[in-house]
């Protein structure tokens, strides 16, 4: 039985380095000046990072590994003071690992019989490329013929390629790869009688360089000591191997690099005997490989693991709207705001392209948010898409929640051609446009005048002003506008998404018909009203709400809660429709 060329050392190998942590930086809670990662020492970071070794759990960690040995802590002196700066250079790792070098025609038939002894690591594939070992077509046939008798990897002309032919020779042996179908063997040329595809775009993975912007990783092969002769003849020389063919790695488990080959699962030890009695040149080899995981591969959640103190809460959520992205930060993480807003935008770009976080609850009559920026451009205008319709927004004039996404298509999804909407609380219309398509007239208003503003160009954006009026007054004052008006029996469905006061609104709708006979034909409309509650029961709290505001005790209610909005806060929706009694009442003498 023939030797198997083994590369990895008969010893383990030395014991892990661990990388920097940063969580000895932050050890205060409150800064007077901008964090920086360039302001931690390697020795307190060093330090830190040995309390996760005994708990360190399987696959790739920024707790794990080695860095680089020219890490450099680089500080821009010119940085704003408001902003946080990331060497990116800190969160590289590089890892030894264990491969089986294999054919290229073979690695993915190797890769399925071994699939449970690779490495299998979130975003890094178990087959990498070899650098330096592919070879172009037209240098093959210097190289003659292999052991297999292939020919470099070109099956289609075999008996052409490594002998001089001449023109007509060439044509014959091309006419014989035709058939009826076109080209079949020859898949170069096929492509050229094919339209061209777009190209698709390329998926971040593992690349050849030195860790550029957009690269998650690099494989790379821990060459044997060269011999005497390379350094006359240059370092690419590989001391006499012999090149055979275009080869790939297989990257097997991490804790096979530490092992001799005699503690190889059976499944790997199996094939390198098989390969060995079966050829007299091995070609299975295994090989000992640096694996380099740069800042781009590391998901934000655990960039932010490293950043933040032990035991504090990561901030892993956050609401898009356009290119904005919107945190609601706790008290805890106001020293790392910056740095928090940074990873965020580094992690989601360019569908990111700004951070901000509320610092104040809603006090306002407009519901506008208090944001400040914390990363990216200030711009605070943007334009989103939901449910196929688009929107201008300007979070600093406006209010938008994409978590209502959902319950707004619910909400339309319950209204037909025959409706016509009144929405009191339109802001800039994300409920009316899209109901314009759906329904026969739609009657939108709003308190605030920059919504009123964007509500317009939305319906011109959607191409849908001819079904919407617009109007720009108080709720109640538009409330008895529009049923004091003609239009009164026409409207079915009314909106009132004001969760924090649209109860207080409800008042408006008692003695709405009262100036009308009694006998003649009424449509009582539908209402969808909107609150929150923190009540034990919360069903309960707000049906009795809606009777204390309609004074009146029979409401046949449908309750609904939408969502969580803080622990113990719930939001609600109650669909009903208007009561006679109430349509028809006398209004109070404080109304």
């Amino acid at each position: 039985m023939g030797s198997t060329k083994l590369l990895l050392r008969p010893n383990p190998l030395p014991s892990v380095i661990f990388s920097p942590p940063i969580h000895s930086l932050f050890a205060k809670p409150k800064f007077t000046a901008p964090v920086t990662l360039s302001t931690f020492s390697t020795a307190a970071i060093s330090a830190a990072s040995g309390n996760h070794q005994s708990s360190l759990p399987y696959g790739p960690s920024l707790f794990k590994g080695k860095t680089p040995p020219t890490l450099k802590q680089q500080q821009d002196q010119q940085e704003n003071e408001t902003k946080a700066f990331i060497d990116e250079t800190h969160f590289t790792r590089i890892f030894d690992i264990a491969a089986l070098r294999v054919p290229a025609k073979d690695c993915y038939a190797l890769e399925s019989r071994l699939r449970g002894h690779l490495l299998n690591w979130p975003r890094v594939r178990n087959i990498a490329r070899v650098l330096g070992d592919e070879i172009e077509t037209q240098f093959v046939k210097l190289l003659g013929n292999n052991n297999d008798g292939s020919h470099g990897g070109n099956e289609d002309f075999s008996g052409v390629v490594g002998d001089e032919v001449n023109s007509v020779l060439f044509r014959e042996e091309l006419v014989k790869s035709f058939d009826a179908r076109g080209f079949v063997k020859f898949r170069n040329l096929a492509r050229i009688s094919r339209l061209r595809r777009k190209k698709r775009k390329e998926k971040k993975e593992g690349k050849e360089g030195n860790g550029r912007k957009g690269e998650l990783y690099v494989v790379e092969v821990v060459e044997e000591e060269r011999k005497e002769m390379s350094g006359l003849l240059g370092d690419e020389f590989r001391g006499g191997e012999k090149w055979r063919g275009s080869t790939r790695l297989l990257l097997l488990d991490e804790e096979l690099v530490d092992k001799n080959v005699e503690e190889f699962p059976e499944a790997i030890k199996v094939l390198l005997e098989q390969d060995t009695r079966e050829n007299t040149t091995p070609t299975l080899e295994l090989v000992k490989c640096r694996l380099t995981l740069f800042y781009d591969y590391w998901l934000m959640n655990e960039i932010l693991e490293a950043l933040l103190p032990k035991g504090m809460i990561i901030p892993s959520a956050f609401e898009t709207v356009g290119h904005i992205a919107h945190l609601n930060l706790r008290e805890e993480h106001q020293p790392f705001k910056y740095l928090i807003a940074k990873v965020v935008l580094d992690k989601n770009k360019p569908k990111i392209q700004t951070v901000v976080n509320k610092i104040d609850a809603i006090h306002n009559d407009y519901r506008t948010m208090q944001l400040e920026v914390l990363a990216g451009n200030n711009s605070l205008v943007t334009m989103l898409v939901e449910n196929g319709f688009r929107f201008n927004v300007d979070l600093a004039t406006v209010y938008w929640n994409s978590k209502l996404a959902t319950e707004r298509q619910r909400l339309l999804s319950g209204f037909n051609f025959k409706d016509v909407v009144c929405d009191v609380f339109a802001g800039v219309g994300p409920i009316c446009i899209p109901a314009a398509k759906i329904v026969k007239r739609v009657y939108a208003n709003d308190l605030n005048p920059y919504a009123v503003d964007y509500l317009e160009r939305n319906s011109v954006l959607n191409k849908l002003e001819k079904k919407i009026e617009v109007f720009n007054m108080d709720g109640r004052r538009f409330i008895d506008a529009m049923f004091a008006s003609q239009k009164a029996h026409k409207i079915t469905q009314v909106v009132m998404n004001l969760p924090n006061d649209a109860t207080e609104f409800l008042d408006a709708f008692r003695g709405i018909y009262r100036d009308r006979p009694e006998d003649a034909k009424f449509t009582f409309p539908k209402i969808h009203l909107y609150g929150f509650s923190k009540a034990r029961d919360p069903e309960f709290d707000f049906h009795e709400r809606i009777r204390i505001a309609l004074v009146e005790v029979a409401v046949n209610v449908e309750m609904r809660r939408v969502r969580l909005v803080a622990p113990g806060k719930w939001m609600l929706c109650a669909s009903f429709v208007l009561p006679e009694s109430v349509a028809f009442a006398r209004r109070s003498p404080n109304m």
